[in-house]
């Protein structure tokens, strides 16, 4: 297999796991519905910055660290999962209103983007990605290990760019509709964060059953 052709599957998998629904998605979604497109935005540019992260520990061997201790992957899982979990249960106990000054303000922004980078770096779908993707594409065959990593960080960066930020401003662009219905605007954050503690609980008992 040639290196482009390497290169080519690495991103079809790369990209069936971000665009397959999950915590990343939809904290990106729970942001940009009840915040707006800045703040959904804000939230993949996090989550970005989270997937450099991986990639970074797929290439100094994380991966192979989780591989020969593996009691470490399901702490990390829990925690991940109870994190989302902790999201979802204050999205479910608010009662968010949107305007047009609203939630999509500066500091909402930082916080998301801050909460959108731990959401990704806690998250168990990324761990198992770089555990049973990275060691496949990553081979000295095709040159320096640190340049094949960079190309894959940036492929990376940029589906996820792609994907999240495709649905941010989707989403933000819908939250236009809800300025004049504060009702359902509490409705939609309480629902995106039902959906994060489910997927968070579903996350956790995916986890214990496999310990």
């Amino acid at each position: 297999m040639s290196y482009a052709e390497n290169l080519w599957l690495f991103f079809v998998l790369l990209f069936g796991i971000i665009a397959v629904p999950g915590m990343d998605m939809l904290f990106v979604l729970a942001n940009a519905l009840t915040g707006g497109s800045n703040r959904g935005l804000a939230a993949t540019a996090g989550i970005m910055l989270g997937g450099a992260v991986h990639t970074l520990n797929g290439a100094i061997g994380v991966g192979l660290l989780m591989h020969f201790v593996p009691m470490l992957f399901t702490p990390l899982l829990l925690a991940g999962a109870a994190y989302m979990a902790y999201i979802g249960i204050s999205l479910m106990r608010s009662s968010i209103t949107v305007g047009d000054n609203g939630p999509a303000g500066s500091r909402s922004a930082w916080k998301a983007f801050r909460q959108g980078m731990i959401t990704c770096l806690i998250n168990p779908k990324a761990y198992l990605f770089i555990l049973a993707v990275y060691p496949q594409f990553l081979k000295p065959a095709y040159g320096p290990i640190w340049m094949q990593a960079t190309i894959m960080g940036l492929l990376t960066v940029a589906t996820q760019a792609a994907v999240y930020g495709g649905l941010a401003v989707t989403a933000g662009r819908s939250r236009g509709l809800l300025v004049d219905n504060p009702q359902a605007t509490i409705l939609a954050g309480r629902a995106a964060g039902l959906l994060l503690f489910a997927v968070s609980v579903f996350t956790a008992w995916e986890g214990l059953r496999a310990a």
